[in-house]
């Protein structure tokens, strides 16, 4: 490497400066005090772990995505965590004595092999809640109603949030007596939603039955809530577990349309997100201008079964950098005070009491420039009659 390039940081990793740290760390603790208010609990994993426990039944894609390491003390595999929620999943069922509810929230910085988008983060700073105890469509409206207040509170005013259901995918593949492979072949092929690919897929593995039809339709079945209207037609005498699923999406629908009207409701029966692990619905939020979900999350029971304690689970997270760059434009900062280089000790107290009441005191550097810092600075200490005064710097 030459010394030019030294400074270069890889590809996906970025430094944060001032202005937009200062601006993250803000949004940081004010959703953590939305998430207290709602009663989650903080919690603080740590960035690696063993991959026994980090990477145990989260799916395929938590794998690929973690950076793994050799413990020079023990000689076994760590793994550099990409995602907070398996860690959320071990703390509770391994560290928690409750039976019931347990909410838990978190916030910090993850790392991933690849970006999952094109020009994506490699090192996002994740932040989330996790509801563990609670097999309810209750549980789950609670979790999406805080994501949605968080986008809000972030100062994202379009919001856009997509509903699924895994059940629906994995009732027709039981259905359709798909084994592993076969399952895996087609939900590549529904996440590229070619329905011309999955028909001609379908008809060589499936044959032409009810069920053949019925998983042909489903990349035809979003949209808004005439989409719903068409699945429980079109599915009527379907398994049982489906028909719950669309059931299951009408309630937690209608009580969110109720809570925030402002919100535009998308369905989509074909998403299969996170089949692997994840147990029921299912959702992401979108806005205008961004090309990927903002915050995303859903239900997946019995996690904690791989850590001795099966658990119902549901929960979300989101990214701090990209609310960040999403919301609104935060109120201009106050100045600060510029403070001239002295010693005395009624200046040390005065700049004390100043800084102990919120305000930012910057004081003077001998042999330094103070060009830049008089930049910061639209008032200034100055001696007046023996006192230290505050006035409009001139």
């Amino acid at each position: 490497m030459t010394q030019p390039d030294r400074w270069m940081l890889p590809e996906g990793i970025a430094e944060i400066l001032p202005a937009d740290a200062k601006r993250i760390e803000t949004l940081r603790r004010r959703l953590l005090d939305l998430y207290h208010n709602w009663g989650y609990d903080l919690i603080i994993p740590p960035m690696v772990e063993f991959t026994d426990s980090l990477l145990i039944g989260m799916g395929r894609d938590i794998d690929l995505s973690t950076f793994k390491v050799t413990d020079q003390l023990s000689g076994r595999t760590l793994g550099i965590r990409a995602d907070i929620t398996p860690q959320a999943a071990r703390i509770d069922a391994h560290s928690f004595p409750r039976s019931g509810a347990n909410r838990l929230c978190y916030a910090g910085q993850v790392l991933h092999t690849r970006p999952r988008t094109a020009l994506g983060s490699r090192a996002p700073i994740q932040i989330g809640a996790e509801l563990y105890g609670v097999d309810s469509l209750q549980a789950d409206i609670e979790v999406i109603s805080l994501m949605l207040e968080s986008l809000l509170l972030a100062g994202v005013e379009q919001i856009h949030l997509d509903l699924g259901h895994v059940a629906i995918y994995r009732s027709l593949a039981a259905a359709a007596g798909l084994d592993a492979e076969q399952q895996g072949e087609l939900f590549r092929l529904l996440q590229s939603k070619a329905s011309a690919d999955i028909q001609s897929w379908v008809a060589d593995n499936v044959g032409e039955t009810r069920t053949a039809s019925w998983l042909c339709a489903l990349p035809g079945l979003a949209g808004g809530n005439d989409c719903l209207e068409r699945a429980q037609e079109l599915f009527a005498d379907a398994p049982l577990a489906l028909r719950d699923a669309l059931a299951d999406l009408r309630q937690v629908a209608d009580a969110l349309a109720l809570r925030y009207p402002a919100v535009e409701l998308f369905f989509d029966l074909s998403e299969v997100r996170g089949y692997d692990y994840e147990t029921g619905l299912v959702f992401a939020a979108y806005t205008p201008g961004y090309g990927q979900a903002l915050a995303n999350g859903g239900r997946y029971n019995g996690i904690g079964a791989v850590f001795g304690r099966e658990r119902a689970a549901t929960g979300f997270s989101t990214d701090l950098v990209s609310l960040n760059t999403l919301g609104r434009e935060a109120a201009a900062e106050p100045g600060a005070i510029f403070a001239p280089a002295a010693d005395g000790e009624s200046l040390w107290q005065v700049v004390n009491e100043l800084r102990g009441r919120g305000e930012v005191v910057i004081t003077a550097m001998p042999d330094c420039s103070e060009r830049e810092v008089l930049e910061r600075c639209d008032r200034e200490l100055v001696q007046r009659n023996g006192d230290w005064v505050v006035q409009p710097r001139g």
